[in-house]
């Protein structure tokens, strides 16, 4: 009886590992990832509004039909990246992704505050070069540091009622994402 607790320890144990260094190494390891799939489609450091999903055609999964949607393939190399995009009526939410599809950072309408969320994104090698301002607060001025120097920008607008999906596809529209040409120093 012994013999067989041992046999089923050990292969639960054996079990556990496998899975577990499944799920590490499975992100890295696909090769049709959310970055991939937008690379044709999205230019790098540009908004682009993706197009109503269909059960065919959608670009990336699970996406909502009552959303407006919009990405930003973003790259670091050159500088800071200066972003905004309007609040829509009904509900506006931005997403960070590193390169790997991992989510660092999100925000939506209700945590800005402001007709407009507004903010800089950049590595920490960048934000450690910017000079300290004592008269800038976080209200006035908010930076989020990327992990990785490439990576996504997922940004999602509520369209209640289907009449107002103009409304919600204006917002992504108006969106914008640049590297920043005179970063603060």
């Amino acid at each position: 009886m012994m013999r067989w607790m041992l046999l089923l320890f050990v292969g639960v144990v054996l079990g556990a590992i496998v899975h577990l260094g499944t799920i590490m190494v499975l992100p890295r390891a696909a090769s049709q990832d959310a970055y991939s799939r937008l690379t044709p489609v999205a230019p790098v450091n540009t908004v682009v509004a993706l197009p109503p999903p269909t059960p065919d055609t959608a670009v990336l999964p699970f996406m909502d039909p009552a959303f407006a949607g919009g990405v930003c393939r973003y790259d670091l190399s050159q500088g800071p990246l200066k972003f905004s995009v309007p609040i829509s009526l009904a509900y506006t939410s931005v997403s960070f992704y590193n390169r790997y599809d991992v989510s660092y950072y999100a925000i939506n309408d209700r945590a800005a505050g402001r007709r407009v969320i507004e903010l800089e994104l950049m590595t920490a090698a960048q934000r450690a070069e910017l000079p300290e301002e004592e008269d800038v607060t976080a209200a006035d001025r908010l930076i989020v540091e990327s992990p990785t120097v490439t990576g996504l920008i997922a940004i999602r607008a509520l369209a209640p009622e289907p009449g107002l999906m103009p409304m919600a596809r204006g917002a992504i529209a108006a969106a914008r994402c640049a590297t920043e040409e005179n970063p603060r120093r």
